[in-house]
């Protein structure tokens, strides 16, 4: 059994040593554990920094491209490595590297496809409160969508097993975490959360570089996991409005036209008219989503077969 711990990183010479430290050499039921660095365009020397503190594989991009390409690339190296169980952690030393025992436990333990560390979010300090309450917001929102207990969504640090990292494809650029939670919870593979810790902030977070920022960034993640995966649902609902806006019109009109007084209310004939073409609109932007999602999902059992095939280990 061999044990990959992939740490994506962009310009993290002043921390990696410090993150690397950490991380075990050797794993309870593991006989090899590796670990792999994804350099993703850095401007510094920390592809050298990882080489000099002993890290087995340096994945390099030639250009930043982005944390969730990272992250996939670091996943499609350790599957040609051979990796049976993969572990992704943060290269600011967020988490405490000697969890990862906990995290990959259950994999072991086949109770598990994908294990997620859950932070004390209550309980750390440089969190401020409107990041802690995003957090959460983030993590019902993946919950609702993928039918999953997540108890930290937004949480890095994680176990994958060989079969889940080949069902896995992320489209986001900005980050991994919810989309791939939804994506194994709509592929049935099963999640579990444990509790892990975390260690002091060394830097600032690349991800939030302001709250505006990350509140904007946030809701559009969440938006558009709604919208790729429950494309039906979420454009019912909207249809649904907009229809009860067009019937509700509609029968204020009709009860003053039966009172005699329709003509000084031709705008409610408008309004129910437009309400009801939109509502229209969104129900057949459902169906249509729904049939788009359908594709992807064939689509994602070719291209295991075509990763099973690929990744075959001798």
């Amino acid at each position: 059994m061999k044990l990959i711990i992939q740490i994506p990183c962009l310009n993290e010479s002043e921390t990696l040593a410090i993150a690397l430290a950490e991380l075990p050499l050797a794993v309870d039921g593991f006989d090899t554990v590796e670990w792999l660095i994804i350099d993703d365009g850095s401007t510094d020397n920390t592809a050298e920094v990882a080489r000099q503190n002993g890290v087995h594989h340096v994945v390099r991009h030639p250009v930043n491209r982005g944390l969730a390409v990272a992250f996939m690339s670091g996943l499609d190296a350790c599957l040609r490595l051979g990796a049976d169980v993969i572990v992704n952690t943060d290269a600011d030393n967020q988490y405490c590297g000697a969890d990862i025992p906990k995290l990959t436990a259950p994999v072991l333990a086949h109770e598990a496809d994908i294990v997620i560390g859950a932070r004390p979010i209550d309980e750390t300090e440089h969190f401020s409160w409107i990041k802690k309450k995003l957090q959460r917001l983030g993590s019902w929102a993946v919950r609702v969508a993928s039918k999953t207990d997540v108890a930290d969504a937004p949480s890095g640090f994680r176990a994958i097993s060989r079969e889940a990292a080949m069902q896995l494809n992320v489209f986001n650029a900005y980050t991994y975490t919810l989309e791939t939670i939804i994506q194994a919870g709509q592929s049935n593979l099963r999640i579990v959360s444990v509790p892990v810790r975390t260690n002091g902030d060394l830097r600032p977070s690349r991800l939030v570089k302001s709250i505006s920022s990350y509140v904007q960034r946030s809701l559009v993640t969440i938006l558009r996991v709604f919208v790729i995966y429950k494309p039906l649902k979420f454009f019912a609902f909207f249809g649904f409005v907009f229809t009860l806006v067009g019937v509700a019109a509609g029968v204020r009109y009709l009860w003053y036209f039966f009172d005699g007084s329709g003509g000084g209310h031709v705008q409610s004939v408008i309004l129910c008219a437009l309400s009801l073409i939109v509502g229209v609109l969104f129900f057949m932007m459902g169906v249509i989503g729904d049939l788009i999602a359908t594709n992807r999902k064939l689509l994602e059992r070719i291209h295991l077969r075509v990763q099973r095939l690929e990744h075959r280990q001798k």
